[in-house]
């Protein structure tokens, strides 16, 4: 629940995500929901599946798409 309300906190902003497997992300949150958070990122980059979730709610290949489960920090950029 931790992690949700962190990336409701940063919607909108650009932000700098770390998982649990060592990966780093930077881009825009543009949602939020209980299982995944979806970070809008520059120069349209290929997008990576990291979660069960599948298809992707805004048909755009630059939104990367996050389990919750697996977000280690979060920091505003």
């Amino acid at each position: 629940m931790e992690a949700y309300h962190n990336c409701l906190r940063c919607m909108n902003r650009r932000v700098r995500i770390l998982t649990v497997d060592g990966q780093r992300h930077e881009g825009v949150i543009v949602n939020v929901d209980r299982n995944n958070v979806y970070l809008k990122r520059d120069g349209g980059a290929e997008r990576v599946q990291t979660s069960a979730f599948f298809g992707n709610p805004y048909g755009a290949n630059d939104i990367l798409t996050l389990s919750l489960f697996t977000l280690l920090a979060i920091a505003l950029i």
